[in-house]
C-alpha cells in the first residue's frame, strides 16, 4: 500500500520516495529546544472582523477540499457521507498576535510520524502567550523540503495538542499553518483555523506527530471539532 505524507501544509501531497526514513532520536534530546524568558502575553489587539472573515473563508475552503474527490483525504465510504466539517463556533478570543522568538542555527531533524515516512524539520521560533488565564508556549517548525519551494518557502508548521484532544477534537492533535512575516517579528495565531491531519481520516497517510513540547494546558475550543473513530 502506498503511504502518502501529510506534510506541513494541507495543500501538499508528496509520495514517500521524496523522503528518507531517518532516526527519531531528536524527540528525546531536550537540548534541541532553546529556552527564553519573556512575558506570557499577546502583544497587540487583533482585528476581530478580519479574523471572522478569514476564518469563514478557511472553513469554506476546507469543506470544498474535502468535498472534491481529487483533493479529499477521505476514504470512499466517508467521502460519500461527507457534508461539511464540524467546527467549534468562531471565537476571536482564540486569535492572538504573538512575538516570534527565533531559534537560529537549530538543525533539521526527522519528526516522528504516524507512518513509516518521515520528514525533516527544524525549530524556527518559540512563541509565548497567555490564553484562558494560563501561560502557554509553542514551537513553530520549518520544513526542510517546503522551504525550497516557491509557494511554501515562508510556511511554518505548528502542530499542537490541547485539553480537547481525544475528547472534542482529534486525539492525535491538530495543525496550524503560519507564514514567516515579511516585516517585523509578530504573527497571528488563529486557532479557529486549526485542522486535522489527514491520518485522522485515513491510515494511508503518514502525518507528523505533535512533539511533546507542543501540548497546551488549556482547552482550545476553536477550529475543527472531531471526536475521532
Amino acid at each position: 500500500m502506498n503511504i502518502l505524507i501529510h506534510s506541513t501544509t494541507r495543500h501538499e501531497r508528496i509520495l514517500p520516495n521524496a523522503f528518507v526514513e531517518l532516526s527519531l532520536a531528536f524527540m528525546k534530546k531536550p537540548l534541541f529546544f532553546i529556552l527564553f524568558v519573556l512575558p506570557f502575553a499577546a502583544i497587540a489587539q487583533v482585528d476581530t472582523t478580519a479574523v471572522i472573515k478569514d476564518t469563514e473563508a478557511f472553513q469554506h475552503e476546507l469543506n470544498n477540499e474535502y468535498s472534491d474527490k481529487s483533493t479529499s483525504p477521505l476514504t470512499s465510504s466517508d467521502f460519500r457521507k461527507f457534508k461539511q466539517h464540524d467546527f467549534f463556533p468562531i471565537d476571536t478570543h482564540y486569535a492572538i498576535e504573538v512575538q516570534l522568538v527565533l531559534t537560529p542555527n537549530t538543525p533539521f531533524l526527522p519528526m516522528e510520524a504516524t507512518g513509516s515516512v518521515v520528514n525533516e524539520y527544524r525549530s524556527y521560533a518559540i512563541v509565548r502567550f497567555e490564553l484562558n488565564g494560563k501561560p502557554c508556549e509553542l514551537t513553530l517548525y520549518q520544513s526542510k523540503s517546503l522551504m525550497n519551494t516557491p509557494e511554501y518557502h515562508d510556511y511554518l508548521f505548528l502542530p499542537f495538542m490541547d485539553e480537547t484532544s481525544g475528547n472534542e477534537s482529534y486525539g492525535g492533535g491538530r495543525y496550524l499553518e503560519v507564514r514567516i512575516p515579511k516585516e517585523g517579528d509578530t504573527v497571528l495565531l488563529n486557532f479557529n483555523k486549526a485542522y486535522n491531519p489527514y491520518c485522522a481520516y485515513s491510515h494511508k497517510y503518514s502525518c507528523p506527530r505533535v512533539p511533546a513540547n507542543n501540548s497546551l494546558p488549556i482547552a482550545v475550543k476553536a477550529g475543527v471539532r472531531f471526536a475521532g473513530k
